[in-house]
């Protein structure tokens, strides 16, 4: 695996940087080419990829998020032609001029331009978003791309782009490990965390906790002063930052800071009564995936990917996006009705065993490499495979 940042000692992973030097040489010249539009055209180290020895003998080349300034999406047509690519896409940057989530722009359908919001993040300095959406399309349609899509949404946002018009789509969900992330004794989980075994504890999860909009955390504050006379009622935090929610959330708040380690992260979970989601944008996320597998039902929007997941009254309480009363409504029965969240706890986690497993997962992709090794699955973008 060729990565931008590595975090792991494992042998099979490998950065694209040869040094830091090179890390350096990528850092530089991807802030000059975002403030000018020319967001990612120039990264010294793309180059490298092709040189690779792995690549010399892949028969699949499997993409995931490009939009990290480590990889050039110019280098598409000419992977492609030393093998198929299976492209998995975590947002919709594959489908945009430059955002990773339009919100309620729908230029992406028709070539962008004009673009209402230049600092969407990965953001660009110069509105070049019609230039950015035309070349993505000429890249796409001289490779030879199969599309996997994580959700629902993001499979029918992927079908309907001009960009990956005659392409296969695929959805294949994220795989979580329901080894670690599975129900375990409440109770033990609080004692382990030394959080009051009375409480009726609210779970929220973000990488970070302060100026991040897309993961709702002011309709969650906002949804929580409507809730304040729920006996006992505490919110537990996972994620960067957060210092600004005992103020605001006016309920008792614990942090738990950034969590890398699993079953510290399984025990975070298994200690709350419900998880709440009110994302404004969202593909499908992991976090409420894995809160669903250790028994968990969640409160959330009906945004992005979120509905596979959250099936209202069935796994957890689905509201319109922007519905704060709804969102504090479904928040106060799953805390007061017992009966009520334990049988979506229970539905919760077979639901997730049965579609959201890390072995049904890797089953899938398997299954389409192998179809694609076959020559049943290559689908080339376009009509006609030219070269550069």
């Amino acid at each position: 695996m060729l990565v931008g940042i590595k975090v792991t000692h494992d042998p099979d992973v490998e950065t694209v940087h040869r040094d830091r030097i090179g890390k350096l040489k990528d850092r530089v010249a991807n802030e000059l080419t975002q403030r000018v539009g020319l967001q990612y055209q120039f990264l010294p180290s793309s180059g490298h990829v092709l040189r690779h020895p792995w690549l010399a003998e892949a028969q699949v080349i499997q993409l995931f998020n490009l939009h990290g300034g480590y990889l050039s999406p110019r280098l598409l047509p000419r992977l492609s032609r030393r093998a198929p690519i299976v492209w998995r896409l975590s947002d919709m940057w594959p489908l945009t001029g430059h955002c990773a989530y339009s919100g309620v722009c729908e230029r992406w359908r028709t070539g962008c331009g004009r673009c209402p919001d230049l600092a969407s993040y990965p953001p660009i300095g110069v509105d070049t978003s019609a230039w950015l959406w035309r070349q993505k399309r000429g890249l796409y349609s001289r490779s030879d791309i199969t599309v996997v899509t994580p959700s629902s949404w993001t499979e029918s946002l992927a079908r309907q782009s001009p960009l990956f018009a005659g392409c296969e789509v695929r959805r294949i969900p994220n795989g979580i490990d329901t080894a670690v992330f599975k129900p375990r004794d409440r109770a033990m989980a609080r004692a382990l965390l030394d959080l009051d075994p009375a409480a009726k504890l609210i779970l929220f999860v973000a990488h970070e906790l302060d100026n991040n909009p897309r993961k709702g955390g002011s309709h969650l504050i906002e949804a929580l002063r409507r809730v304040q006379d729920v006996p006992n009622l505490q919110l537990l935090l996972v994620g960067l930052g957060g210092e600004e929610w005992s103020r605001a959330a006016g309920v008792p708040v614990h942090r738990m800071g950034y969590v890398t380690d699993d079953r510290l992260l399984a025990a975070i979970y298994s200690s709350a009564d419900i998880i709440a989601a009110p994302s404004v944008l969202e593909n499908l996320p992991n976090t409420v995936l894995e809160a669903m597998a250790c028994g968990i039902p969640g409160v959330a929007f009906d945004t992005g990917g979120m509905a596979d997941a959250v099936q209202h009254q069935k796994t957890g309480i689905l509201v319109p996006f922007g519905d704060t009363v709804g969102l504090s409504q479904g928040i106060r029965e799953l805390l007061t009705d017992n009966g009520l969240r334990e049988r979506l706890a229970r539905n919760a986690v077979l639901h997730v065993q049965a579609l959201f497993s890390k072995k049904r997962q890797a089953q899938s992709f398997a299954e389409l490499y192998q179809e694609i090794v076959d020559g049943r699955r290559s689908v080339e973008c376009g009509s006609k495979r030219v070269t550069d």
